[in-house]
């Protein structure tokens, strides 16, 4: 049964030595993420599972110790899900630790190392950004079952579609749908998050909607009240920090 869930954002401009320069710009993120965080830690799971947007569609499953990297954006930073090493087969795609995290994993499992997470084991999900909304919601009921204590650190942007120079340029329908995601996540409504218009979000590049859904599936019946931590735009991009416990 899902016990808390923390929602973080994913730009790799979160781990500082890839913003460089920039990297004061987000240290209000990195403090919601971090409180976020400690969230999870009082709740003491017994499984902590981290969901994020993938680019194939569908989903992967990453074991713990699987290895994310962020060697592609000039810096020599390489991380692993959870404490210790890949276990057993995996029940993903292949054998345990031989994929390489997804770059939004990837930001998760920083955000874990930089808490210093000690707790429960950590295993993480990609999950295909077309992925539609009933089986995101389907995929989340299925992931409540799996501990009896279960946190889920959910990573994911809103639109990239705020201001002109945006990645995606500037949609008048972004900062509506951004306002609706950040009430939805604020507040665990999870009827609102459910109805989040997939196509929408595709076009208005959130990356975090089909894991705000799975985590909408997960925590069904679980009577988690919201909290926002953050909810801003920084370069065009929305990103949203909540906690649910």
């Amino acid at each position: 049964m899902l016990v808390a869930a923390a929602v973080c954002p994913c730009p790799p401009l979160l781990v500082p030595e890839v913003a460089a320069g920039a990297a004061p710009e987000l240290d209000t993120a990195r403090a919601a993420c971090a409180d976020a965080l400690g969230v999870l830690a009082a709740a003491r799971p017994d499984l902590l599972l981290v969901v994020g947007p993938a680019e194939r569609s569908g989903r992967g499953v990453f074991p713990q110790g699987s290895r994310g990297t962020f060697r592609g954006y000039g810096v020599g930073i390489d991380v692993h899900l959870g404490a210790g090493p890949p276990e057993g087969g995996g029940t993903g795609d292949g054998a345990a630790g031989e994929r390489e995290l997804p770059g939004s994993l990837a930001v998760g499992a920083w955000l874990l190392e930089r808490a210093g997470w000690a707790g429960a084991p950590v295993e993480a999900l990609g999950v295909g950004e077309p992925l539609e909304a009933e089986r995101c919601v389907a995929t989340g009921r299925e992931l409540a079952g799996r501990a009896a204590r279960m946190a889920m650190l959910v990573m994911g942007d809103a639109s990239a579609c705020r201001t002109l120079k945006a990645p995606g340029y500037l949609d008048e329908r972004a900062a509506p749908f951004d306002a609706e995601a950040a009430r939805a996540l604020g507040t665990a409504d999870l009827a609102a998050i459910k109805d989040l218009d997939a196509d929408l979000a595709y076009r208005l590049k959130a990356s975090g909607r089909a894991p705000w859904q799975v985590l909408a599936g997960a925590a069904e019946g679980a009577g988690l009240a919201g909290a926002l931590l953050y909810d801003d735009a920084p370069y065009g991009v929305g990103y949203l920090v909540a906690t649910w416990s």
